[in-house]
């Protein structure tokens, strides 16, 4: 135990970019990050060099439900001068009999990809490009020993999604120091004639090239303490490496059996045993290759707690995959090595698979794999490409909305213009004597509010307020529209109760989140309902009047004063009470809409030339007339269609958290219908038609989140069976859609600063935008990339954002509190 928890700290020193330079244990990348899933299928040439001899295979793998492997190999000698002489010389003989290999084959014509296996000490920088400092030293044999990490863990790389196969080179445990108490004078005096003292200490108590040294140094040291061979040895026994490994198999093979190799091999050695002398000569071996199977188990162990805590699982199952002569040819070394596993960590249920021909095949495998990889991911970039907006394609959507923005200011193309440019009617910015008790409404969704908001003035701006959040149901969203006011001003009856006001009459702010035309501040005529609301018999109807009659049949209370305010302007004016500069409001939610201060004389709409004017842009439609057309997909096609309203708000469609999940969701079941993700298994509730909540999108983004809790989401919308590399294709999907969604709107945002400065005349504007919406707020990456378009875009505006705390309800109350204000004090 002590030894698997010195060896977790390895791997974490290993894994660290800051503690790897130093670690012992190199965790070394190997750019393998899937395993076959069977459908590969091809032809792949596969060289396997990690001894004096080495094998050039023909593996033919096919993808018809079988998994089936067929492989043709030669094997082919590495002399020693080669072995240590040349790095030219040694990669020209294999050249040489790869050459060879081919034309026996007949394939000489063919251009196959190959898998290399070179199993040497090795730092990765991509799949087909290794550095090997010390292949000559290491060239005689070596093991090595992977496992699959998750990239998050992975501090060496710049990625940190899905995960990774992991080259632990666990051989070198213990060159640091970490082994000292345990490594016997057998150890050291094995270590201090080997061709590399002082490394690959752990290997050197394991490994098939020095277990049958260790049991001559021991025979050795027991013969002249005269504990055997009545004292004697023999110049055989004194010989390096004349105790083979593989006498050892022999000797621990059956008890009888054992015994009589032992003494065959003890005579080879010059010696006269005697029955005792082979008891003792089969203790040692069994002791020696007891401790080297429970290193082993100790290591691995290290590695399977690893895997469990990545995973976050209590009982791991997982399987071993396992090669190597020790393991196979050894009597009781793989039962030793499982039996110490299950004792160390009983919560991992394992299964050790032997590999039968495993490097070389292998080596195909990982090429096999690579190749379908390859071809997937140029499809699946293909298709998110279509996603992906480059700047010059962003610089087009800027002057677009800029131009339906002076088209929808002008009177003859208002009518005709995309963007509507409703003037709200607000024109003025609290001044800080505004004070009183304000009623606020505020309408935007499937759950609205009503507020009681205090105003004190003095020397400090008091601010209270409270609120209570009412639904509104689906039936009544789509009911009629006398049924959806009605039910409004009852929630507003029972608020009045709850504060104790019950038949008060006070001013009310009215933030009506949909688009509106207005004539003046107390009136806002509908022009189309959004966000799913469909009530009969209020579009062009005044809301005002609609709030009014509601009120009047239930004749509990009266509303002195009704200022109606777009969610956009509620926004800019709650963050302009805390910072005058703030001319911009703009929100990104389930829905998405922007306003800022238009100077009067290029409203056209309205009479008056002096001054500014609040405009509600109402830019989610833009797009409605084509202008966006070739910038969608058939991913924004399939949504569009489905919606409560083909055809309209298209720009809101793209950027929106009403319809990223969806749009999310649409790519997701393409790549499956084309085998390119769930492998090709649709599941029946991501057929659903919003079950990809754009919640989603936040939580799979969000930075360092462990693939389990993508894979948790993914399970509820009934993929049990996903995987790792789906879970990393989900988030990319995200991140793309997402992305796309926040240049949209940072290029509309480029599109007002830069007419609020060139209205102004300015060289530099310096603006603040005040924002809203749980999509902007919740989204981990949203606003910045949402920031850097714009600065890229506008960049002689210097724009900084004022998040909203309460924007819409509060604004609406303060603006209601400024007109009331400018009332009194008997101002038009």
């Amino acid at each position: 135990m002590d030894v698997s928890i010195r060896f977790r700290r390895e791997m974490d020193k290993g894994l660290c970019r800051d503690t790897n330079p130093t670690a012992a244990v190199k965790m070394l990348p190997t750019f393998v990050r899937s395993t076959p899933d069977g459908t590969e299928q091809g032809e792949f040439l596969a060289l396997d060099l990690g001894g004096s001899n080495f094998r050039v295979l023909l593996v033919k793998v096919m993808a018809n439900g079988e998994q089936k492997v067929e492989m043709e190999s030669q094997i082919y000698a590495v002399p020693e001068h080669i072995m240590r002489g040349s790095g030219t010389e040694l990669f020209d003989h294999i050249a040489d009999c790869l050459a060879h290999f081919v034309d026996k084959m007949g394939i000489k014509d063919k251009k196959l990809p190959l898998g290399f296996t070179f199993s040497f000490p090795c730092q990765q920088t991509k799949l087909d490009e290794v550095i090997a400092p010390e292949y000559k030293s290491h060239l005689a044999k070596t093991t090595t020993y992977k496992v699959a990490l998750q990239m998050r863990n992975i501090d060496l790389m710049d990625s940190d999604d899905g995960r990774m196969c992991v080259n632990t080179e666990w051989g070198a445990f213990g060159d640091d120091g970490a082994l000292d108490d345990l490594r016997t004078d057998f150890d050291q005096d094995l270590d201090a004639g080997s061709l590399n003292p002082g490394k690959q200490l752990f290997e050197k108590m394991i490994s098939g090239m020095y277990m049958g040294e260790l049991v001559r140094l021991i025979l050795v040291r027991m013969a002249k303490e005269h504990l055997l061979f009545q004292g004697k040895t023999t110049a055989e026994l004194l010989t390096t490496e004349s105790f083979n490994t593989k006498y050892i198999y022999a000797i621990e093979n059956d008890k009888l059996e054992g015994l009589a190799s032992a003494e065959k091999v003890l005579r080879d050695l010059g010696l006269d045993p005697t029955v005792e002398d082979c008891i003792g000569t089969q203790r040692v071996c069994q002791i020696v290759s007891t401790r080297a199977a429970h290193l082993c188990a100790a290591a691995l162990a290290a590695v399977l707690r690893q895997i469990r805590d990545n995973k976050g699982t209590e009982k791991l199952r997982t399987t071993i995959g396992v090669d190597g002569s020790v393991y196979k040819s050894h009597p009781e070394f793989s039962r030793r090595l499982n039996k110490m596993v299950r004792r160390l960590v009983p919560d991992c249920d394992v299964r050790f698979l032997q590999s039968q021909d495993g490097s070389g095949k292998g080596a195909a495998m990982v090429t096999a794999v690579a190749y379908r990889l390859a071809a997937q991911h140029a499809e699946r970039q293909h298709i998110l490409d279509t996603l992906r907006l480059s700047r010059a394609q962003l610089l087009e959507v800027k002057e677009r909305i800029r131009k339906e923005m002076v088209r929808g200011l002008s009177r003859q193309t208002h009518k005709q213009a995309s963007v509507k440019m409703l003037p709200s009617y607000v024109r003025s910015t609290p001044d800080g004597t505004e004070h009183g008790d304000f009623l606020a409404l505020d309408l935007g969704g499937s759950s609205f509010r009503v507020l009681l908001v205090r105003l004190r003035s003095g020397k400090r701006q008091i601010v209270d307020m409270h609120h209570k959040i009412y639904s509104i149901p689906q039936e009544t969203m789509q009911g009629t529209g006398e049924e959806l006011f009605s039910h409004i001003v009852h929630c507003i009856g029972d608020f009045l109760e709850y504060m104790g006001m019950r038949g008060a009459s006070l001013p009310l702010g009215f933030t009506f989140s949909f688009p509106c035309h207005q004539s003046k501040l107390d009136q806002g005529i509908l022009l189309k309902w959004t966000k799913g609301f469909k009530a009969s018999g209020c579009e062009g109807q005044d809301v005002v009047t609609l709030l009014k009659d509601a009120v009047h049949r239930r004749r509990e209370f009266d509303l002195k004063f009704v200022a109606v305010v777009n969610d956009t302007v509620g926004t800019m004016m709650t963050c302009g009470y805390e910072d005058p500069k703030c001319e911009v409001g703009l929100i990104v939610g389930t829905g998405t809409n922007i306003c800022y201060m238009e100077e009067m004389q290029n409203i056209e709409l309205v009479e008056g030339d002096t001054g500014r004017m609040c405009v509600n842009v109402e830019w989610g439609a833009f797009g409605d007339n084509g202008e966006l057309d070739d910038f969608c997909t058939q991913f924004d096609h399939i949504v569009d269609d489905c919606s409560n309203n083909p055809g309209k708000q298209r720009y809101e469609k793209m950027i929106s958290g009403m319809y990223l999940g969806e749009i999310v969701r649409n790519v997701l079941m393409d790549f499956t219908a084309k085998g390119l993700l769930f492998r090709g298994k649709m599941s029946e509730r991501l057929k659903t038609r919003g079950i990809f909540e754009t919640k989603f999108l936040s939580q799979i983004e969000r930075d360092r989140l462990a693939m389990r809790q993508v894979r948790s989401i993914l399970q509820h919308l009934g993929l049990t069976g996903s995987t790792c590399d789906d879970s990393v294709l989900v988030k990319e999907v995200c991140t793309v859609v997402a992305r796309r969604a926040a240049q949209l709107c940072g290029a509309g945002l480029a599109a007002v600063v830069d007419k609020i400065r060139e209205n102004r005349n300015l060289n530099r504007l310096s603006i603040t935008v005040g924002v809203d919406g749980t999509l902007y707020k919740t989204h981990p990456h949203f606003s910045s990339i949402m920031q850097e378009t714009l600065q890229d875009l506008a960049p002689q505006c210097q724009v900084t954002f004022h998040k909203s705390e309460d924007g819409s309800g509060k604004g609406a109350a303060l603006i209601t509190a400024v007109a009331y204000r400018v009332q009194s004090e008997g101002q038009q």
